[in-house]
């Protein structure tokens, strides 16, 4: 990040269910989620581009993982960011059920 520019504040929309990301005061991403009993699915992040590269996806990931984890739910991530980004943050993997298709056989 460039000096002066803070780190990403994240908060819980609940009426548009989705988390949303503050930087330097504006509107900088959003992370949707759709909530049922025992889980959650996390469909699509979005981060404008003029903030992609300061951490705002990953602020979004992990307060969305952060808050499952919190509500006792799984989390089905749909989403390829999120997905990615759990690969790297294998702490949260408790968390996230696995999405990928299973072999027959």
């Amino acid at each position: 990040m460039n000096a002066g520019e803070g780190a990403p504040t994240v908060r819980d929309n609940t009426e548009a269910r989705r988390f949303e990301a503050l930087a330097d005061g504006e509107p900088a991403g959003f992370a949707e989620y759709q909530r049922s009993p025992g889980l959650v699915v996390y469909p699509h992040t979005e981060v404008r581009p003029e903030f992609e590269g300061r951490g705002v996806g990953g602020s979004l990931a992990r307060a969305a993982l952060e808050d499952a984890r919190s509500r006792g739910l799984r989390a089905l991530v749909l989403c390829p960011f999120m997905a990615g980004w759990l690969r790297r943050h294998p702490e949260y993997r408790d968390v996230a059920m696995d999405s990928r298709p299973r072999p027959r056989g």
